[in-house]
């Protein structure tokens, strides 16, 4: 449990603070509680850097095919026409005309669903999370702004998931009797709790459930490639001898807690692991 965390080893301290990555009731108040944090930090490290999200953007807008299937069948070929008709009416549901939803990679099909239409529909995706008004407010105080990871590193993992699993995620979805709202809620309020650890674990809960014959197999695969691989690739990041000072870290609450948790794997490297209270 906790949102934000220190890590001290010699010279070095590390402010680690768990983000939820949609703009949320209290944006501004974890916003505000942060400020001075960023404003003593040396250095200010998130999953992506605004710059390099920006850059990636412009890459993203003269290269359709890092979304967009741009040669082959598309989705209503892939799926079928029940399965696409079904799809396209909860794409339509979260602002996804058909024309875009049928050209959707399907893992980024699969992750759209995982939106709730109502937070969808009150423009969740449009507004801007804490993590890029972290990156925001420590550039208008003139911090060194960095990558935890490439911006590119996020959308190679998921697309090395093979097509044939990328689709039946789809399929699960389409035949889950739950409520994404719901859970949409769930998950946000149990992050504004400081349930770090919980929110994965009810992830997990639902996800064995109706997951399917192989759900085990693929919750493994998801937890390894968007949580594991990458938390041990930070942690040599933030454990480099050559990194001191003020460090403050902004990223996924997912990636805190656990045994391949950021919190675990600092601990290993010699830090010393303390919570911290989040001024509020």
């Amino acid at each position: 449990e906790g949102l934000l965390w220190q890590a001290t080893r010699g010279e070095t301290r590390i402010t680690l603070f768990g983000t939820y990555h949609f703009a949320h009731h209290r944006t501004d108040a974890h916003l505000a509680a942060l400020e001075p944090l960023i404003a003593a930090a040396d250095r200010v490290y998130l999953e992506v850097s605004n710059d390099d999200m920006k850059a990636l953007e412009r890459k993203m807008a003269t290269d359709p095919s890092i979304l967009f299937i741009t040669e082959g069948p598309t989705l209503p070929d892939l799926l079928g026409e029940d399965d696409w008709q079904a799809l396209s009416s909860e794409m339509s549901k979260r602002g996804f005309p058909s024309f875009m939803a049928a050209k959707f990679k399907p893992i980024w099909a699969s992750m759209m669903l995982g939106i709730g239409p109502c937070e969808a529909r009150t423009g969740v995706m449009s507004v801007e999370g804490i993590d890029k008004r972290i990156g925001a407010y420590a550039a208008e105080m003139g911090k060194e702004n960095q990558s935890l990871e490439d911006a590119g590193t996020i959308l190679s993992l998921l697309d090395g998931i093979p097509l044939e699993q990328q689709l039946d995620a789809i399929r699960l979805f389409l035949v889950w009797d739950g409520n994404p709202d719901d859970i949409a809620y769930t998950l946000r309020e149990r992050y504004l709790a400081g349930q770090t650890a919980l929110i994965w674990e009810y992830s997990r809960m639902i996800s064995l459930k109706d997951g399917g014959p192989t759900a085990e197999q693929d919750f493994a695969l998801f937890e390894r490639l968007l949580l594991n691989d990458r938390n041990q690739a930070w942690t040599e990041v933030l454990s480099d001898e050559g990194l001191t000072g003020d460090i403050l870290v902004a990223a996924g609450a997912a990636h805190l807690p656990g045994n391949i948790g950021l919190l675990h794997l600092l601990e290993q490297r010699g830090f010393t692991i303390e919570r911290l209270q989040l001024a509020l």
